[in-house]
C-alpha cells in the first residue's frame, strides 16, 4: 500500500518499517523455513517472485505490510500485515504477524507489532474490525490473539483453521489497553520518512 510507503512506526521494542526492495532477500531466506511456511500457510517462492511480490504489495491498495525490526539493534525480526479483502465489510481487515528470527520470539515483539499496527490502522484508515485466521497447530499465535481480546468466530475443518475477530467499537475496554500498548514509549508513533531513510535503516540491520 502506497499509503505507508514513507511511514515508520516506533514502539518501545520494535519499529515497523515499510517493506522495501532491500528487505526482500532477508524475507526470502525466512520463507525457506518449512515450519514458517506451515504456520503462515504460505507457498515457497523464487527470489525473483519475491521481488515481484514486494512491488505488487507496495502498489496494492488492499495490502498493508510492515517489516518488524528490533528497535535497539536494527535487526530485522519478521513482518506484520493487513489485508483489506473482506468484501462484506469495508472497515474490516485480516491481520497476521510473523516473528521469523528465533532470537526475537517470546520477547513481546509480535504483541507490540500487532498493537502498533492496529492503532495505526484504526486511526489512519478507520479500520473498525480485525480478523485473524490461524491454524490449529499455531498454539502461540492463538494464545496471543486471544489475550489481545480476539474472540473465536468460526473453525474450518478443511483447513484446520480458526477465524477470530476483534471489533474495536464493541470491545472498548480491550481497545484502550491495545492503544496504551501500541503508543507507550513511542516518541513519534507514525513517523513519516523518505524511502532512502527507510532503506538505509534496513541496510544497517543486515
Amino acid at each position: 500500500m502506497l499509503l505507508n510507503w514513507e511511514t515508520r512506526i516506533n514502539g518501545e521494542c520494535v519499529s515497523l518499517l515499510p517493506y522495501c526492495r532491500s528487505h526482500v532477500a532477508t524475507y526470502h531466506n525466512w520463507m525457506k523455513d518449512p515450519w514458517l511456511l506451515e504456520m503462515t500457510a504460505s507457498e515457497p517462492l523464487s527470489l525473483d517472485e519475491e521481488y515481484a511480490m514486494q512491488a505488487s504489495w507496495r502498489d496494492d491498495p488492499k495490502k498493508l505490510t510492515f517489516i518488524v525490526a528490533d528497535r535497539s539493534s536494527g535487526k530485522l525480526a519478521g513482518d506484520v500485515n493487513l489485508f483489506y479483502n473482506i468484501s462484506e465489510d469495508e472497515n474490516a481487515a485480516e491481520i497476521e504477524v510473523m516473528i521469523a528470527e528465533q532470537e526475537f520470539r517470546r520477547k513481546g515483539f509480535a504483541r507490540e507489532a500487532l498493537c502498533l499496527l492496529m492503532v495505526y490502522a484504526q486511526r489512519e484508515l478507520g479500520t473498525a474490525r480485525f480478523v485473524a485466521k490461524i491454524g490449529e497447530k499455531n498454539v502461540p499465535s492463538l494464545s496471543l490473539f486471544r489475550k489481545l481480546g480476539y474472540v473465536e468466530d468460526t473453525y474450518c475443518d478443511v483447513f484446520k483453521e480458526y477465524t477470530l475477530n476483534l471489533n474495536t467499537e464493541v470491545l472498548a475496554e480491550e481497545w484502550v489497553k491495545i492503544e496504551e500498548i501500541g503508543a507507550r514509549g513511542a516518541r513519534a508513533p507514525f513517523e513519516h520518512t523518505s524511502n532512502d531513510t527507510a532503506a538505509a535503516y534496513a541496510s544497517s540491520a543486515k
